[in-house]
C-alpha cells in the first residue's frame, strides 16, 4: 500500500524477499519504508508495527456478533543511517533525495501463530504498519500484508493411524417398513495434503426396494464463534460415486481414490475460528435421506513420508496373502473352454422410450434408465464333459 500527499510523494513498505510466499514462526520478517517527499518535511518519528490478528464479525439477528484475537503485537522506531536528527530525534526529509528506513523482527514461535485465513465471516492476517509523525500533520500511515502457513505434518502417530466406521438405516415407505441400507468404510490415515489421493476401502450393502448410489465426497467445515454464538458452513469440496446398487445387492470400493483438491491447511488452533475437513462416505436413497458416514481428515503442508501405519499395515498382511495365493495354487481351470459365443446373433426391439428409473438430486449425476426390450436368443450351443484332475483324484466336472 503506498500512502502520497501533497508533500509526500513516496511512502510504502517493501519486504527484502518480494517472492517468499509465506512465513512460518520464528521467521525474520524484514524490510525497508522508502520515503520520498515533494517538499522540506519534518519528522518526528517512524514507528513500524508488525501486526496479526484473528477477527469473526456477522449479524445475529438483530445482535452485531463481534471477536477479535491477537497473536502479533511489536512496534520499534526505527531511524535513517547516516542522517543527522535534532535534539528531540525528528529529521528533515529534502525533496529529490529517496530516503530508507530499515526494519526487522521475529515472529513468535510455533504454536503462538495461527495460518493466514479469509472467509465469508472472519480472518486472520498478518501485516507490517509504518506511521510517520509529523508536527501540526495528520500521522500518515501505510500497511504491507504478509502470508502466514504454519508445518502441519501429517507424519504424526496420531495422524497415521487408520479411521473407520459403520452405518445402517432403516428405510420406510409411508411408514411400511422397506427393508435397509448400510455401509462399512476406513482409510488407512487421517492426514493428507494438498493432491494425495484418499484411498477407500467400503462395502455397501441394499436390501431395500429402491435403487441406491455410493458417493464419497471431502466437506470443510468453517466454523465462526463470537459473543457466545457459533455459525458453521459447510462446502463439499470434489467428490465421487460409485455404481447403482439395486435391491438386495451389495457393492464393495476396493481403493477407491478421492484426490485432495488445493485447498488451506486445517485451523485448529485458533479459539474464535476453525476449519476442519471431513471425508463424507454416504448413500443416496430416492425418496428419503442420505445415508451418511464422516471420517475426519486433518490437512496438513507436509506430506506423507511413505512410513508409518500404512507400511506396518501392508507388511502384517504378507503372510495372510501369500497363505491365501497357495490356497489357490491347487485349482486348476478347465483345459478346454466351452464353446464361443462370438457366432451368436441376437435380435432384440430398443423401439421403447427410456423410463427414469432414479432421480439422483445429488447435483451433476445423470439419472439410470430402464427399457424392456424383448430379445430373442438362438438356443444355447451345447456343452460337453471333460475329465480334470483334481486334487490328485480323477473328477468327472459338469458344465450347465
Amino acid at each position: 500500500m503506498v500512502a502520497m500527499t501533497k508533500r509526500v510523494k513516496m511512502f510504502e513498505i517493501v519486504l527484502n524477499d518480494p517472492t517468499k510466499t509465506f512465513y512460518c514462526s520464528g521467521d525474520k520478517v524484514a524490510g525497508k519504508i522508502l520515503v520520498e517527499v515533494l517538499e522540506v518535511t519534518r519528522v518526528t518519528a517512524m514507528r513500524v508495527l508488525g501486526v496479526g490478528c484473528a477477527k469473526v464479525e456477522y449479524a445475529k439477528g438483530k445482535q452485531r456478533c463481534r471477536e477479535e484475537v491477537d497473536y502479533l503485537k511489536y512496534e520499534e522506531v526505527v531511524h535513517l543511517d547516516d542522517h543527522p536528527e535534532d535534539t528531540d530525534g525528528s529529521v528533515i526529509l529534502r525533496p529529490g533525495n529517496k530516503y530508507e528506513y530499515l526494519f526487522g523482527f521475529e515472529l513468535p514461535q510455533q504454536g503462538q501463530l495461527v495460518s493466514s485465513y479469509k472467509g465469508k465471516f472472519g480472518y486472520v492476517h498478518y501485516y507490517v504498519k509504518a506511521l510517520m509523525d509529523r508536527p501540526s500533520q495528520p500521522t500518515l500511515e501505510c500497511k504491507k500484508h504478509f502470508e502466514v502457513e504454519e508445518p502441519l505434518d501429517v507424519n504424526t502417530p496420531d495422524l497415521l493411524s487408520p479411521t473407520g466406521g459403520m452405518k445402517e438405516k432403516k428405510v420406510t415407505c409411508m411408514f411400511i417398513p422397506d427393508g435397509q441400507v448400510s455401509l462399512n468404510a476406513k482409510i488407512d490415515r487421517r492426514g493428507f495434503c494438498e493432491g494425495e489421493e484418499i484411498c477407500i476401502d467400503a462395502k455397501f450393502e441394499n436390501t431395500c426396494s429402491r435403487i441406491v448410489v455410493p458417493k464419497a465426497a471431502i466437506i470443510a467445515k468453517h466454523t465462526y464463534q463470537a459473543n457466545g454464538r457459533t455459525k458453521v458452513l459447510r462446502q463439499k469440496l470434489s467428490s465421487v460415486r460409485g455404481n447403482h446398487i439395486i435391491s438386495g445387492m451389495c457393492d464393495a470400493w476396493q481403493g477407491k481414490s478421492i484426490r485432495v483438491p488445493k485447498i488451506k491447511p486445517s485451523i485448529l488452533g485458533c479459539n474464535i475460528i476453525r476449519v476442519e475437513y471431513a471425508l463424507m462416505i454416504y448413500m443416496h436413497i430416492p425418496g428419503s435421506d442420505k445415508l451418511v458416514l464422516e471420517l475426519p481428515l486433518v490437512i496438513g503442508t507436509v506430506p506423507y513420508n511413505g512410513f508409518g501405519s500404512r507400511t506396518n499395515s501392508m507388511s502384517s498382511q504378507d503372510g495372510s496373502v501369500s497363505t491365501a495365493s497357495a490356497s489357490w495354487v491347487s485349482l486348476r481351470m478347465p483345459s478346454s473352454a466351452p464353446p464361443s459365443y462370438c457366432d451368436v446373433t441376437r435380435e432384440c426391439c430398443m423401439d421403447q422410450p427410456l423410463t427414469p428409473l432414479l432421480d439422483d438430486y445429488d447435483g451433476g449425476d445423470s439419472p439410470i434408465y430402464m427399457n424392456t426390450p424383448q430379445f430373442q436368443f438362438p438356443p444355447l450351443p451345447a456343452y460337453s464333459e471333460v475329465e480334470e484332475e483334481f486334487n490328485n483324484s480323477a473328477r468327472m466336472l459338469s458344465v450347465c
